[in-house]
This record gives C-alpha cells, structure tokens and sequence, in this order.
C-alpha cells in the first residue's frame, strides 16, 4: 500500500514539476550571450547603430573589433577568431579556404562601392567618365585615399585605378595616405580637395559629400560578407545576428549609410 502511494506521490510531483524544466529549459536557451564579432572598419557607421537594434531585439550582447580587411584576415590564418567574420568577400574566400568559418554559414551582407569624395558645400569634381576622373584627379590640388601598404580595400584598388590611367607618377607630389577610413574626414577638414573611399565611409561623415562611384569600367563594388566563425560556441546567436543584418530591419539603415544590402561583386 505504501509503495503504490509512494509511486502516485512521486508521478504526481514529476507532473507538478515538468512545467518548471520546461520554462527553466526555455529559459536557458534564451538566455542573453555576447557574440563577438570582428569587421572591416567600412562598417562603422552601420554597425554602431544596428548593434544596439540587435541587441535590444534578441537580448544578446555584441563586441564588435573593427580593423582594416588584410589585419583581420592576418589575425584570423594566424588563429584568432570570432562568432561571426564579416570581410570583403575575396578574403573571406581565402579564409573559407582554410576551414577558418562553420561550413555552409557564408553568405553575402551588403556591397558599396568605391568613390569620390568632395568638401560639402564645394563644386563637385566631374567624374562622369574615366577622361573626365583623369582630368578632376589632375586638375585637384590635393587627392587623400587609403594606403595601399596599409591593405584597406578601397585605397589598394583605386592605387591600381591611377596607375590604369597613367597618372600614378603626376599624383605622387599631391597625395595624402591615411591609415585607414579617414579619407572623408581629411576631405571635410579642407586639407585634401578629392577624397577617395567606399561610399558607406564618405556618406556619414559631416562636412563631406559623396560625388559618386568611380565611373564604367572603373567601378568596383566591394561585397561584404559574413560567416560564423569555425568553433564559434555562439553559433545560434551568431545566426540570428547574421539572419538580422541580411533581413529587411536593418535594409533602411545600410543603405542610409551608403550600403546596398545583399548585392554581388562586380
């Protein structure tokens, strides 16, 4: 008699009970977790105002380390890593390459493309053909771009755009290397006449206007792209973040920012 009341008893406290490990379990799997992600310094200006949108949708937390594409990539061969990598879509092939990302978790984010930046206010320089860019770039006082040593995306192709028009050698006495993003900021404080960078890091900063791409055939679209990175222990958060930044919430604010989400290299 004891042992079929002591069996009753302990169904129905396993009865009472399931509910709360039910809810506890949920619980667990929806508790907040820090993604750290590591990007192009091209991203800035979106990053920093979706973080806080993603953040506040999911709960989780992001740590987010901006650096210049061939640091990063350097950084990730030599073994560091992230829950999510999101480079210029030639390194993150490279890094694919190399079993650097979870398989199958690449996918394509946003692309901007290469341009002309111009002090706000100022006449823009005429870039409507590769003639009419040669004409503007030697006619301009001062020209600012990234250092091509330094490997930012933007400065390394447009390094190879002058010397295509022939002019590497006239521009040398009146060209100003920056480390990284800065050009539109040197553009706004008056101290080069032609900026050139991606669009998304000319469209943000005050004091600059954004001309446009480099015209026909030497336009470039730089496409960023993201995957989870291999052994990442946030894989699922690392997939939701991912999920937002391709989805249609985070649309108006890349393009906002001078990005065209979800497009192809060209």
């Amino acid at each position: 008699m004891k042992s079929v009341f002591a069996r009753r008893l302990a169904l129905t406290l396993a009865a009472a009970l399931l509910p709360a490990s039910i809810a506890a379990a949920e619980r667990a799997v929806a508790d907040p977790v820090e993604i750290s992600v590591l990007t192009s310094v091209a991203l800035t200006s979106a990053l920093d105002e979706l973080a806080p949108q993603y953040e506040r949708a999911s709960g989780n937390k992001l740590k987010i380390g901006y650096s210049l594409i061939a640091d990063i990539k350097k950084r990730v061969i030599a073994g560091e890593t992230a829950d999510v990598i999101m480079l210029s879509r030639p390194a993150m092939d490279d890094l694919a390459k190399q079993d650097k990302f979870a398989p199958g978790s690449v996918i394509n984010v946003v692309g901007t493309p290469v341009a002309v930046a111009a002090r706000a206010g100022a006449a823009k320089p005429d870039i409507s053909s590769a003639d009419a860019l040669k004409r503007s770039l030697l006619a301009a006082k001062s020209i600012v771009y990234a250092d091509p040593a330094k490997g930012g995306a933007s400065g390394v192709y447009f390094a190879g755009v002058i010397d295509k028009l022939g002019i590497a050698e006239q521009l040398k006495s009146k060209t100003i290397l920056v480390p990284g993003a800065q050009a539109a900021d040197v553009v706004a404080r008056g101290e080069a006449e032609i900026g050139v960078a991606q669009a998304s890091e000319i469209v943000p900063v005050p004091g600059a206007q954004l001309v446009g791409p480099l015209p026909g055939e030497l336009g470039s679209l730089t496409q960023f792209t993201a995957a989870i990175g291999a052994g990442s222990k946030q894989a699922e958060a690392a997939k939701s973040l991912i999920q937002f930044l391709t989805g249609p919430a985070a649309a108006p604010l890349f393009k906002s920012k001078g990005f065209q989400q979800g497009k192809s290299s060209s």
